[in-house]
């Protein structure tokens, strides 16, 4: 954990400080609360200029770490699609049930193996390196997968998809949340998540042009694409910086200084902010962290620090694939429990799923700096489970109408249906963003890794168990499946209430002092208030 031992009362981050002053104000100004005073007035006082060479070089860098999140999104909507098709369903062999479940499910176990090599890849040779070889394993995958005649070679290649993707959806967040300055990270990290629709999107796009050439290029040509993104992440990352933190944790901190200055400080090196930066992350990363032993993840479990935060991850991993946007994965069996038959329909409603949802996720990460993390998880995870709710319900009555006319009602079909696309608005727009930045803010730069690839292990084993699962389920119970995740979002909602650390407002430094505290939830939601000149800088920090 941190090296410094700050006292739990203490507050992180007072250096340089802003002047306090008592509850009676002597500025003229405009009160307001924030959550590290220290940390707004040097944000305040920073102004980068966003569209300098140098922050459009950082868009850049944040956008390799977001072709990553497209190829993992790429193959979510892939195999939805695909396994739609007769020819692939003819030439490999599938069936629905069991055999179309080890397709979907063998990805997960694929990430799942590969998590704990990932982490090590990342902490030992760096973000950049970590993402180009996982690019590498997913092409070799590509290969095997795109050239199968045989259920069992197809499988297989799945297997080595998951293994890549694994070691880049390590190392791609923590890259992104590491490079962003402290008031950018919210809106980086959230379109680094966003590259999943990036990639599902246009996998949906190509699967329903592809699927009117009626012969195995209807799918091969689909799988075959999925080294694009691959590519420009191998290519690209040979032009882009390493992270700071990175390098701070491996003694190299001039280095690092010089890109805090050159990106975060407008090449002053007595910016307000990089000087802020640079002694937090003096005072708390350490150089013989955990990322130098490979196994040694006991931090986790044996501090209190390390259990909150890895309290968060689990949180964020688990709920954010097992809230019903599982479902996502057989779209096809849901619209056929709904109606929706014929093929090329099915393809097109998964394109508007695909669409509605980006412009959800999209939505919340123009407002994820400025919108309080927690209570965002809170309300948003409430309303999905309503969302279900109206879907589970309106496929009931058709389910009865069914039995007892062999017809359903149009009009109860059309608004199953969009209750299911309003759950995807939803979920998108509270998870998405907050998938890339929750577990990245929880975590301290020296175990980074090590917490992303748990997520990873979490978030695939949970995967495993929705691709598994959920085609049996969906085949037996039907519209029924969908009641468990009814009530386990309302079960969600209250841990988010309960457990839920707020990060927003904070470097990722600072953020050690709320883990240190006895109540970090408490801790998270306390704020500092501040005189705001009329030019925007704080005059003086009022204390109580």
């Amino acid at each position: 954990m941190s090296s410094h031992g700050s006292d739990h009362d203490e507050k992180p981050g007072a250096s340089p400080e802003v002047a306090t002053t008592p509850a009676a104000p002597k500025a003229h100004g405009k009160e307001k609360a924030v959550h590290n005073a220290e940390l707004y007035a040097a944000i305040q006082e920073a102004n980068i200029n966003p569209w300098s060479r140098t922050s459009i070089h950082l868009y850049f860098s944040i956008f390799v770490a977001f072709c990553c999140a497209v190829a993992n999104g790429y193959d979510g909507s892939l195999m939805t699609s695909i396994i739609a098709m007769p020819t692939f369903l003819k030439t490999i062999g599938v069936t629905k049930g069991a055999s179309e479940s080890v397709i979907f499910s063998l990805y997960a176990v694929g990430a799942m193996v590969g998590a704990p090599v990932a982490a090590t890849i990342s902490d030992k040779f760096g973000r950049r390196k970590s993402m180009f070889s996982g690019g590498g394993v997913i092409i070799l995958g590509m290969i095997v997968i795109s050239t199968s005649n045989t259920y069992a070679q197809f499988v297989v290649g799945r297997f080595i998809l998951g293994f890549g993707i694994s070691i880049m959806t390590v190392a791609a967040p923590a890259y992104a949340v590491e490079i962003a300055p402290p008031h950018w990270r919210g809106r980086c990290t959230g379109f680094y998540n966003c590259g999943w629709f990036g990639g599902s999107i246009p996998a949906a796009v190509i699967t329903f042009a592809t699927n009117y050439m009626g012969n195995d290029y209807a799918w091969r040509v689909p799988l075959i694409l999925q080294a694009f993104a691959c590519t420009i992440v191998m290519v690209s990352v040979f032009f882009i910086p390493e992270s700071p933190r990175y390098l701070m944790a491996n003694d190299r901190e001039d280095e690092a200084f010089a890109f805090l200055v050159k990106y975060h400080g407008n090449g002053d090196p007595n910016s307000r902010l990089v000087k802020l930066e640079i002694e937090e992350m003096r005072e708390g990363i350490r150089l013989d962290g955990v990322d130098k032993r490979w196994w040694d993840y006991r931090p986790f479990l044996f501090t209190h620090n390390g259990r909150w935060r890895m309290a968060q991850v689990l949180m964020i991993s688990i709920f954010g694939q097992f809230s019903g946007n599982g479902l996502g994965y057989f779209n096809t069996t849901i619209f056929n429990n709904l109606g929706v038959t014929e093929v090329p329909q099915q393809l097109g409603y998964n394109i508007l799923n695909q669409g509605l949802s980006a412009i959800g996720a999209l939505t919340a990460v123009t407002l994820t700096d400025r919108m309080p993390r927690r209570k965002v998880l809170v309300i948003g995870t409430f309303m999905c489970a309503v969302a279900l709710a109206a879907n589970s319900g309106l496929s009931a009555v058709l389910d009865k109408q069914l039995q007892e006319t062999g017809k359903m009602d149009l009009s109860y079909g059309q608004g199953a249906l969009a209750s299911y696309f309003l759950f995807n608005i939803i979920f998108s727009f509270t998870y998405t963003p907050l998938q890339g930045a929750i577990p990245t803010e929880a975590l301290e730069t020296t175990t980074r890794a090590k917490g992303l690839a748990l997520s990873g292990f979490i978030v695939n084993a949970m995967g495993f168990i929705n691709l598994f699962a959920g085609p049996i389920a969906l085949e037996n119970i039907k519209y029924k499946y969908i009641f468990v995740f009814v009530g386990w979002d309302v079960v969600e909602a209250i841990c988010w209430y309960l457990f839920g650390v707020e990060s927003q407002g904070r470097t990722l430094e600072q953020l050690e002092w709320v883990y240190n505290q006895p109540n970090p939830v408490k801790a998270s939601l306390k704020v500092d208030k501040v005189i705001v000149t009329d030019d925007g800088k704080v005059a003086e920090k009022i204390t109580a």
